[in-house]
């Protein structure tokens, strides 16, 4: 027979009702009462005195259940383990065993990541938001002066950047419904294979210049032409135009097996090549005509993250849900669980590639001054390091998502233009237009075929008179 001790007093805990025939005495030993030997006050003494012992081990029991339950943080903690060790004692059924600790192999607690992680994690993000975004502008430069087809790049006009947070808003809240109406699964499995191929194409195009200094020069170079066109006759329009050799075939199978292993094991060291590539052909690509324009861009997109970030959870849904190469993630476990680590911080590449062609746009303007100082995109460059790294800070702090575009429009405007209003370079700042080939061809060629102007034929007919 069990006994336990609680609050000094010693019972029979095998739950039994107690016996008002025994009686217990100062040392905790049971002695039995001879009942002939009662009278009616001596057996109503004993039974009192029985009940009485019964109800304060009952009152010490449950008070230590409740200061058990308090003390637990969640269901798989120590007082919810240590209730039916304690119950099987009390049942007489076997010996109260200390609770096991939770571990995180069932599921209920991710291991909290070590502070030297959660640094490497976002040094690392940082690092590879730089790396695109200068090398990029770098790329930018010689885009802007190529005539080739398929390096030719895409000018942003003050219309296109007003509308532009109008058409990402749309595309968020359509991606969100999607998520919530169809299922993830074969949203994520298209979603893949669209990416897959443009992943393929973006970083075959980002390494095709490092690797042409590695081929040799007898390599056997030939040249192709991929060209699409509607039409006929004088109306034909040239829809695709694309031009590449057998050097870049090359870079295309190296990308494929990347993409490959991008398609079958979502490896996040696969996802950031292809965010990498994404981000610095962005950079490269995309051009704004002018300042101000840069300035719509960066103001509207600046109201429409902090809205989609802190009004509503659409944004922080579909980042999490979206199975792209949409964002650059590193592992905060990466030092306990090496390549496997699954514990990320992310980072979308629109945080990237918007400040990115708007610091882009400073150092073509810096090559323009003609100055042979590159002021305006270093001051950009160092605004943006300050500006994730204020988002990075304050996220950790408050352990909340932050929109980035919050911290980085105001630091990417308002360092350079600081620096114009010292130099007493405004003026020049915001009247810089940038016009692409096509766009100086067609101009010229307007020119060339317009009439002459009224000024000019009056002065010529003067001249013919005298």
């Amino acid at each position: 027979m069990k006994k336990l001790n609680l609050g000094g007093r010693t019972a029979n805990m095998r739950g039994k009702t107690p016996n008002p025939l025994q009686r217990i005495g100062s040392k905790g030993e049971e002695t039995e009462v001879n009942p002939s030997s009662l009278t009616a006050d001596k057996f109503s003494f004993y039974h009192a005195r029985h009940v009485t012992m019964w109800r304060g081990c009952d009152r010490d029991l449950k008070r230590r259940r409740r200061s058990w339950s308090r003390s637990s943080s969640s269901p798989g903690s120590a007082a919810s383990t240590m209730e039916p060790a304690l119950s099987e004692a009390l049942n007489g059924s076997g010996p109260a065993e200390p609770p096991a600790a939770p571990s995180p192999a069932n599921g209920t607690a991710r291991p909290p990541s070590t502070p030297e992680g959660i640094a490497l994690a976002y040094g690392s993000l940082l690092l590879m938001a730089l790396l695109p975004i200068f090398f990029g502008a770098l790329r930018s430069v010689r885009c802007a002066r190529s005539k080739n087809a398929s390096d030719m790049p895409e000018t942003i006009t003050s219309r296109d950047a007003a509308r532009f947070p109008i058409i990402a808003s749309c595309t968020l809240l359509g991606l969100y419904l999607f998520f919530k109406i169809f299922s993830q699964e074969y949203i994520n499995l298209l979603l893949s294979m669209y990416f897959f191929v443009l992943g393929i194409l973006a970083l075959s195009h980002t390494i095709s210049p490092i690797m042409n200094k590695f081929f040799p020069a007898n390599f056997p170079n030939k040249q192709y032409q991929l060209l699409f066109t509607q039409g006929s006759g004088e109306n034909k329009e040239e829809i695709v135009n694309y031009e590449f050799d057998s050097k870049d075939l090359v870079c295309l199978t190296l990308s494929s097996i990347i993409g490959v292993w991008y398609l079958l094991r979502k490896h996040w060291i696969a996802n950031n090549l292809f965010g990498l590539a994404f981000s610095l052909n962005g950079v490269e690509l995309l051009h704004l005509n002018n300042v101000s324009t840069g300035c719509i861009l960066l103001g509207g997109l600046f109201v429409y993250d902090i809205f989609w970030v802190f009004g509503t959870n659409v944004m922080v849904t579909v980042a999490k849900s979206f199975e792209a190469p949409i964002k650059l993630v590193f592992p905060q476990d990466l030092l306990e669980k090496g390549l496997e680590a699954d514990n990320f911080a992310m980072l979308g590449l629109g945080d990237i590639v918007i400040p990115g062609i708007f610091i882009a746009l400073l150092l073509r303007f810096d090559i323009s001054l003609k100055k042979n100082t590159h002021t305006y995109f270093y001051t950009s460059f160092v605004a943006y390091i300050f500006g994730l790294g204020l988002t990075i800070f304050i996220m950790h702090v408050f352990k909340h998502a932050q929109p980035a575009l919050l911290y980085l429009v105001p630091a990417c405007i308002g360092f350079p233009l600081l620096v114009a209003l010292a130099k007493g370079e405004v003026t020049e700042m915001f009247s810089y237009e940038e016009t692409n080939e096509k766009e100086k061809e067609s101009a010229s060629e307007c020119k060339e075929g317009a009439p002459p102007s009224s000024s000019s034929s009056s002065s010529e007919t003067e001249k013919k008179e005298q």
